[in-house]
């Protein structure tokens, strides 16, 4: 595979999802409409859209030695993910449950991390030299943040840009902010850093400006259907989103956005044009169900973003 090299650091589980019409009250029994699994983890996820939308790429994790671990390293296989990184433990795999509304699409996840949140600090060192090599590194917070907060320290120091996708939202200490080249938080992370309402496109200036005051250096907030507001100290742009069919699962989106993002930003683009790219990624994911394999292929951004 050609293309920048992007490393990925993150979780692995295993997405099973059930679409309904409603969500269930506690001690209530509700008849689904549908079933699926596949392979999931916000950091997966991510590696498999940097991948079909072009770079070369390594993910950095750990998986059991189980059902749900052999559908990782399979499907790191067919995407052409290197996994000379990927540890294995004896505990299990990880998984999500992923409730899916059948008339909007909308989603409600429950993860339990498992395998990969025995990922420590001293593996991610090991992995140095292929940090190295990277043009742009990519983490988000399926994994301990002690380990998270290392693995971009170490990217910071070998002079790669990271990428923090600060998902799910959770509060992160001072030291981390100053680590990320750029963050991307959808609405309800960046309410929960920084501690604003974030319910318009004024509102996540205000929030990016707050994370710009902790550190870091460029921020775009992810905005779903309104697209996303990008911002530095010099630049504060709203990038539209695209709309490229009808929606059937957000699920996912936003691993959309950030592995095209990490792409287009590793082969140069401006930063603006790389949250473009990234808006592209996520604009046809939502046409599809499923996170890794709703990930559209580089001929497929390519030709939404010719269109528009």
């Amino acid at each position: 595979m050609g293309g920048k090299f992007v490393t990925v650091l993150g979780s692995y589980v295993t997405d099973l999802a059930f679409l309904t019409d409603k969500l269930p009250a506690w001690g209530e029994t509700y008849m689904g409409s549908g079933f699926r699994m596949g392979p999931g983890g916000k950091g997966s996820n991510q590696a498999v859209a940097a991948a079909r939308a072009g770079a070369r790429v390594s993910f950095i994790s750990k998986v059991g030695r189980d059902l749900f671990g052999d559908m990782a390293r399979r499907t790191y296989q067919e995407e052409g993910i290197d996994t000379s990184y990927l540890y294995a433990t004896d505990s299990p795999t990880g998984a999500a449950s992923i409730v899916v509304h059948a008339d909007n699409a909308e989603n409600s996840i429950v993860v339990v991390p498992g395998a990969c949140f025995e990922l420590t600090p001293n593996e991610v060192a090991e992995a140095k030299p292929l940090i190295a090599e990277s043009a742009a590194f990519v983490a988000q917070l399926e994994l301990p943040v002690p380990t998270v907060e290392f693995g971009l320290q170490l990217a910071h120091s070998l002079g790669v840009p990271t990428i923090l996708n600060p998902a799910p939202g959770r509060t992160l200490p001072d030291s981390i902010f100053p680590l990320c080249d750029t963050m991307t938080p959808n609405e309800t992370e960046a309410e929960i850093i920084t501690g604003r309402k974030v319910a318009s496109i004024a509102d996540a200036d205000a929030a990016a400006d707050v994370l710009l005051g902790r550190g870091v250096r460029n921020v775009v907030v992810t905005l779903g259907e309104r697209g996303a507001l990008v911002k530095n100290a010099a630049l504060r742009e709203h990038v539209p989103a695209f709309r490229a069919g009808e929606v059937v699962d957000t699920t996912g989106a936003g691993d959309a956005f950030s592995g095209g993002f990490a792409v287009a930003l590793a082969e140069g683009r401006d930063l603006v044009e790389a949250v473009r790219f990234g808006c592209a990624v996520a604009g046809i994911s939502v046409t599809r169900p499923g996170t890794a394999p709703s990930m559209p292929h580089r001929h497929e951004v390519d030709a939404l973003l010719a269109r528009a």
